[in-house]
């Protein structure tokens, strides 16, 4: 499906910026100026948090609307701060960059970064905020494009933004339905919930990414998540120190999809969430994208061929992969029938697995590749160790899979 990709490869876990202060032209500003600032924002944060809007108010410019706050209104916040990284100061005006923090109360179990610019200026010598946006090539978060509306489920939370109510509600329904099923399949060793962002439109889910509209015409659904420089981030919230991952939606391709594949969309990005914590630089994205596809699908009774029409296709036409699909066959600027092949190859690898070694068998080789954290030899040694089997006799058997499933 063309709706089930992934936000890892738009580079969406935010970038820290250098902890140092510098003023225009390399001179060093103040040390009152940026104590000033930092007390400021200390100030707009606790109002926030507090929701004491005279006090939020009072950190800004005066006499100037700001829709942040009342944006904000109904979403659950367990902290908020901000940690300033950089200040430029011209003389009663500046400009700060600065790391927001912040969870979302009973989902989040560490702080998600936002990396922000802020504006301000000094009248009758205090500092104001005039404008806080995201930084240059950061997404943006979901109350800087409108007021956040909030839904609950029994295992999700749904916010939304230009989005009625009740169609809120059916993400809820829908995400509700996947947790349990992923659990099923994978186990409970993660939290259990998840948080769904779903903005406007198109455009409103590729600012939430700080990437081009472009990119993401037809992607129905991705999830976006923290991670150390060790891994790298599509899944999972089962660190017990990492924040709750997002799944965002693009309502545009979304709502194209019949319920089947909106279920199937809604279990997939689920199972990135559960699994995080095991997948690491060393999965490659034909194990990560193939068992989030066998997840979503598992227990359908569709068929090899109703899942995997375009690589059938191939199959038929006697165009045989000669091997598992690589990271790079899964970008999405390339050609959507090509695109679609490398899902569901993925998809089969995983089906043999299942289908040969047993579901369990299926769980710990995804385990055993991504505890190795490095790329090289993890593959390997899982498929030694987990399936007893060697990398040239693994692809042989797929690619007998493929012409016993699709021929």
């Amino acid at each position: 499906m063309a709706g089930r990709r992934r936000a890892s490869r738009a580079g969406l876990s935010l970038v820290l910026l250098l902890a140092v202060l510098v003023g225009c032209g390399g001179r060093a500003p103040s040390d009152n100026a940026a104590a000033e600032v930092r007390r400021v924002l200390d100030r707009r944060a606790a109002a926030v948090l507090d929701r004491d809007e005279p006090a939020y108010r009072a950190t800004g410019q005066p006499g100037a609307a700001d829709a942040e706050f009342g944006n904000l209104r109904e979403v659950p916040l367990a902290s908020w701060s901000y940690h300033l990284t950089t200040l430029h100061r011209s003389g009663d005006r500046a400009t700060a960059d600065a790391e927001l923090r912040y969870r979302i109360k009973g989902y989040d179990t560490a702080p998600v970064t936002a990396a922000r610019t802020l504006r301000l200026t000094r009248t009758g010598g205090t500092w104001h905020v005039v404008s806080d946006e995201p930084a240059q090539k950061a997404g943006a978060q979901l109350w800087d494009q409108g007021a956040v509306t909030v839904v609950r489920g029994a295992h999700s939370l749904v916010l939304g933004v230009g989005q009625a109510g009740e169609r809120l509600r059916a993400y809820a329904d829908l995400a509700d339905r996947a947790v349990p099923a992923v659990s099923e399949a994978w186990g409970t060793d993660w939290a259990g919930h998840v948080v769904v962002l779903v903005p406007m439109s198109l455009e409103g889910m590729a600012g939430l990414l700080g990437a081009a509209a472009s990119g993401y015409r037809g992607i129905a659904a991705v999830t976006t998540g923290e991670v150390s420089e060790a891994k790298r981030g599509e899944a999972g919230s089962g660190s017990a120190k990492a924040p709750a991952d997002r799944i965002i939606v693009n309502p545009d391709a979304y709502g194209v999809l019949g319920d089947f594949g909106k279920q199937v969309v809604l279990t997939h990005e689920t199972t990135h969430v559960a699994s995080r914590a095991h997948t690491t630089a060393a999965t490659p994205l034909w194990l990560s994208e193939g068992y989030a596809d066998w997840v979503g699908y598992r227990g359908s009774g569709r068929t090899a061929v109703q899942v995997a029409p375009e690589l059938a296709r191939a199959v038929v036409g006697g165009q045989i992969p000669a091997g598992l699909p690589d990271d790079k066959d899964f970008g999405f600027s390339g050609d959507a029938a090509e695109l679609a092949r490398a899902y569901e190859g993925g998809w089969m690898a995983c089906r043999m697995i299942a289908d040969h070694w047993g579901e369990v068998r299926l769980d710990d080789f995804y385990r055993a590749v991504g505890d190795h954290q490095k790329r090289a030899g993890a593959v390997e040694g899982a498929l030694r160790d987990v399936l007893h089997t060697t990398p040239e006799k693994f692809t042989a058997q797929w690619r007998d899979y493929l012409r016993a499933q699709l021929g």
